[in-house]
């Protein structure tokens, strides 16, 4: 491999674990008006037919989440719990940022390889936790876009010169990081998150190109089995 890229979200450092957390104050703020589960269910539905709306975050989340309580109570939400949710939206916008355990030392250590994140969702969020990750100096490009297709990639390898059969992409989503980059024909390592939002997650691809690892700090033994 020549350039190695790195996703962001739940591959670098945590952050599916906060929209759970945040989702569990969002069922109990709703309680009486519809189950833990319907409501976990309205609101990935709502999710989903918005994407194309707000794209990826947590402001399209905290929308999302008001959609789906003006929904599930027939508009009777009171004002305060209006209020409410867009304060837990507000707060995961200002969480901080935690590294998964040896993902500094993976993007720090492969010094022989020029390297880019490539990240998706709302620009100031995106900004916001790469500043506070550390990591930033450390890349040789970032690339914030709104989808991972095969065009988006294609076009983030056409503006840094990256020849696609020598790029390898380390991600956590087999829908965003795996199947556009084969799509766009480089190589794509997963590395499974505990927690992966459903319209992330996907099968296996069974591809020459695809590999699939146990953690993060197994990218470097990737790099070497694959001649780089």
């Amino acid at each position: 491999m020549e350039w190695i890229g790195f996703d962001a979200d739940d591959t670098l450092w945590e952050n599916e674990t906060f929209f759970r957390t945040t989702q569990a104050g969002f069922a109990e703020l709703l309680n009486g008006y519809a189950t833990p589960d319907r409501i976990a269910e309205h609101l990935y539905d709502t999710e989903r037919r918005n994407l194309d709306l707000y794209g990826y975050g947590i402001k399209g989340f905290m929308l999302s989440m008001v959609q789906t309580a003006l929904d599930l109570t027939d508009r009777q939400l009171p004002g305060a719990a209006i209020a409410r949710i867009l304060e837990m939206g507000q707060e995961m916008l200002a969480h901080p940022v935690h590294l998964i355990e040896g993902a500094a030392d993976v993007v720090t250590g492969l010094t022989d390889h020029p390297r880019i994140l490539i990240t998706k969702g709302d620009v100031l969020d995106q900004e916001r936790k790469i500043a506070l990750s550390g990591l930033a100096q450390h890349f040789d490009a970032i690339e914030i876009v709104q989808h991972k297709t095969p065009e988006a990639y294609a076009a983030v390898f056409a503006r840094h010169g990256i020849a696609a059969d020598r790029f390898l992409m380390v991600g956590n989503s087999v829908n965003s990081d795996i199947l556009p980059v084969l799509q766009a024909g480089g190589h794509a390592a997963l590395v499974p998150h505990a927690l992966t939002w459903a319209l992330e997650q996907g099968d296996d691809p069974d591809h020459t190109r695809f590999h699939r690892l146990e953690r993060i700090t197994d990218v470097p033994g990737l790099i070497e089995r694959l001649g780089c």
